[in-house]
């Protein structure tokens, strides 16, 4: 097997994300988007002590269970990876991948991973946050365009405005946005070159409230208030609570707010949670679950694995908006929240969050949790640890072990970086009793672990 050699193979398992495992000459092969079962065409692009990857080429036999994809873009776009397989198989391996890589954690048991089950989800029209991307279709002076990054491109885009994921809403609003900016010449935010405006358009939608807040995030300062005057025109179900320019000159492809502009209402939109009634605001860059239709089915697991919430201390770390430790208290009597999060937008919406339901036993406190922890007088019975992608940050995990804590229930949106954190705990005098997985990205490579540590 050498370097861009064309190749023929058949996967014969997959690990987690979305990784198909096929060995050629005795050599294992990582194939990205490989299906068991499937037989390929592949081009070997990287080999070495490191591990070999290929790339598909072409599908030569297709895997038992492999269907036809209802969305026309899949295999371009970047965004799913499960679209050619039916939904009750897709949880079967999303469950099959996070237990195959929990059982490479020592300490972690065969029965705890046998017990291990999936809460699935409406596959279609479930997020409520899209990142949209400009660019141009790949071809020399090529046209705006405006959707989802074309795998293994920085630059081309993909027109994404028909999505299964999202409201059609979404779909309206950026065919709209690329139409106007594509009539004025203007192009996209060249990283390389420097050169263009346009970086991306996000779209938030509070589903059950009705309320759509829209951020053009753009390279240098320009006046956006025609584009958005030609929205707030558009035919849409739902209400349009806010328009924004968000301004990053950054060389990075990520959104650093440098100059916030609201054309139009508020940066914050409000939520509601359709089975409980409360109701949560959303600031512009503040987190919440992407799938609004599963948010209380993975917060009913995280207080099922809580146990006994009455008269109990309880810390939600990296809490975000503060919805997790505002739906156990509302769950309990006299219990004590104390919510951590970085993001000070994030806090101030979780303390009027708090008010918005009635909480008062309930604190917020923005900083960094590694440094918070080190300050708070409190014992916790229970510890909530809701993490972004990358994880707890190393040095806080022995701060977080020093409150000894009876339970530590562990949130992840990103399975690797939870099997990176669960040794320190393990180490630390834990053990794993329970796991749950909510698939809260339906048709995406992610899904969602809810994990139980209990001191020993």
């Amino acid at each position: 097997m050498k370097k861009h050699e064309i190749i023929e193979v058949e996967i014969e398992d997959i690990r987690f994300p979305n990784i198909g495992l096929a060995y050629f000459e005795g050599a294992e092969l990582e194939v990205k988007g490989g299906l068991p079962k499937q037989r390929l065409l592949v081009r070997v692009v990287k080999k070495g002590k490191k591990g070999n990857k290929a790339s598909i080429m072409r599908v030569l036999r297709p895997a038992p269970q492999e269907i036809a994809p209802a969305c026309p873009i899949f295999g371009i776009c970047g965004g799913c990876s499960f679209q050619n397989i039916p939904y009750d198989y897709e949880l079967e391996l999303k469950a099959d991948m996070v237990k195959k890589m929990l059982l490479d954690v020592d300490g972690v048991t065969e029965r705890v991973l046998d017990n291990l089950d999936i809460i699935g989800s409406p596959n279609g029209g479930y997020r409520n946050k899209m990142e949209y991307s400009f660019g141009d279709d790949g071809n020399i002076d090529g046209e705006l365009t405006l959707g989802m990054r074309k795998k293994g491109s920085f630059y081309e885009a993909v027109d994404a405005s028909g999505c299964l994921l999202c409201h059609r809403d979404f779909g309206k609003i950026a065919h709209a946005t690329l139409s106007y900016f594509k009539e004025r010449g203007e192009m996209f935010f060249h990283r390389k070159r420097g050169a263009g405006t346009l970086r991306h358009l996000v779209i938030r939608h509070g589903a059950v409230k009705g309320e759509l807040l829209i951020n053009l995030v753009t390279a240098g300062e320009n006046d956006y208030s025609e584009w958005a005057k030609v929205l707030l025109l558009l035919p849409l179900q739902s209400n349009i609570v806010g328009i924004i320019n968000t301004t990053t000159n950054s060389v990075a492809d990520a959104i650093i707010p440098e100059e916030v502009k609201i054309l139009h209402g508020r940066d914050y939109y409000y939520e509601k949670f359709a089975k409980s009634g409360m109701t949560y605001k959303v600031p512009l860059f503040g987190f919440f679950q992407t799938n609004h239709l599963m948010v209380e089915s993975l917060y009913k697991v995280i207080a099922e694995f809580a146990g006994e919430l009455d008269n109990k201390t309880i810390f939600d770390l990296y809490c975000g908006a503060g919805t997790i430790g505002l739906y156990l208290a509302n769950t309990a009597k006299n219990a004590k929240v104390v919510g951590v999060e970085i993001i000070e937008a994030a806090i101030t919406a979780a303390k009027e969050n708090a008010d918005l339901n009635g909480d008062a036993a309930v604190e917020f406190i923005a900083g960094d949790v590694k440094n918070i922890v080190k300050e708070l007088a409190q014992a916790p019975d229970i510890i909530i640890l809701d993490p972004p992608r990358e994880g707890i940050v190393p040095k806080a995990i022995p701060h977080i072990l020093a409150f000894d804590a009876q339970k530590i229930i562990y949130v992840s949106c990103k399975p690797t970086s939870l099997a990176a954190n669960l040794p320190a705990f393990i180490d630390g005098g834990y053990t794993v009793t329970k796991i749950r997985c909510v698939d809260m990205f339906p048709r995406t490579a992610n899904v969602e672990v809810v994990m139980l540590l209990e001191k020993i």
